[in-house]
């Protein structure tokens, strides 16, 4: 019989829509159950395990319509995240911040009463894979609302007056259908317009951007991320809620983080040091890919856990890769 850990990792890999982790699982099962003997049982989840491979386990099939005006259907992806907060490892200050701005936006009926206005508007700042798309797909999930990413390449063109033209369409979007907005790679438009190569075009940019974000009156949850803030125009930070600032993980979060993403493959090392060292400069996305490695070696190979000399070798290999 499948063990109650089983169950639940299985239940949730599907919620998160993780098929890597679903069909490792499964695949765990049939070991298990030959192991018993159960060599029909065996074969049949096996069986099944090749028949979804190549598939997601619950794909969705959006209408854009559905979402979006036609009109910036080339501006956005809209998805629907299933992610929730208890999955999160980040640090407690930033976690603090999101638990406050879901509160306020699920009572915001509560403060409009008296007044006053809930967050809506955040500004992620960090190095790459920190966990700033992470967190707008969080909001999105928790709060049941579409995520619109905003695809900054076919936002920002070369033609005088377009980029600030598709902006507007965007921020009149935002008050007919609500949603989370994510503006990832914020700098492309946010940068400081004192620079010395920046162009007057790009100016105007930033500055429409700013006349909008402090015009606007939506329900709609606003975030724009970027890798660069020392780069960003200071008006900017004055026109959000909140500023997340976000970093790779300390020793602390990479030791919640890894039994998080092995799973049922986690087998705590004699030494955890040796495995945190490994991590350390990493950031999220660099762990997981590592973990995922790691995983998919061991299935490669019929191992049911990841020893800890090839969690550190994939850890390693993941910082060779990034090696200047």
């Amino acid at each position: 019989m499948a063990t109650a850990t089983q169950v639940t990792t299985l239940i949730r890999a599907f919620k998160e829509n993780d098929r890597d982790r679903f069909i490792s699982t499964a695949i765990q099962l049939a070991a298990h159950e030959t192991k018993l003997g159960h060599g029909t049982v065996a074969l049949e989840i096996r069986q099944l395990v090749d028949a979804i491979k190549g598939q997601p386990l619950h794909a969705k099939v959006l209408s854009f319509k559905d979402n979006a005006d036609a009109e910036i259907s080339d501006l956005v992806i809209v998805s629907h995240p299933e992610e929730r907060l208890p999955e999160a490892i980040l640090p407690s200050r930033v976690l603090s911040q999101i638990e406050r701005l879901l509160l306020e936006y699920k009572q915001r009926a509560k403060l409009h009463a008296h007044g006053m206005l809930p967050r809506r508007k955040s500004l992620l700042a960090g190095p790459p894979g920190t966990g700033k798309t992470m967190t707008a797909r969080i909001l999105a999930g928790e709060l049941h609302l579409p995520l619109y990413t905003v695809l900054m390449d076919k936002l920002v063109t070369k033609f005088m007056g377009e980029t600030s033209a598709k902006l507007r369409q965007i921020f009149s979007h935002m008050t007919q259908h609500r949603g989370v907005y994510l503006f990832d790679e914020f700098d492309a438009i946010g940068g400081e317009r004192t620079r010395a190569n920046d162009v007057g075009e790009m100016r105007r940019v930033l500055n429409t951007f700013l006349q909008l974000l402090e015009q606007d009156t939506s329900e709609s949850i606003i975030v724009a991320a970027t890798n660069e803030a020392t780069i960003l125009d200071a008006a900017l930070f004055r026109r959000f809620d909140d500023v997340l600032y976000y970093a790779s993980p300390d020793r602390a979060t990479i030791e919640q983080l890894l039994p998080n993403k092995l799973g049922l493959f986690w087998r705590a090392p004699e030494c955890m040091d040796s495995v945190v060292n490994a991590a350390e400069g990493l950031s999220h996305a660099e762990i997981s890919e590592a973990c995922a490695d790691a995983m998919k070696n061991n299935i490669l190979q019929d191992k049911t856990e990841v020893q800890q000399d090839d969690l550190v070798a994939a850890l390693l290999a993941r910082k060779a890769k990034y090696a200047r």
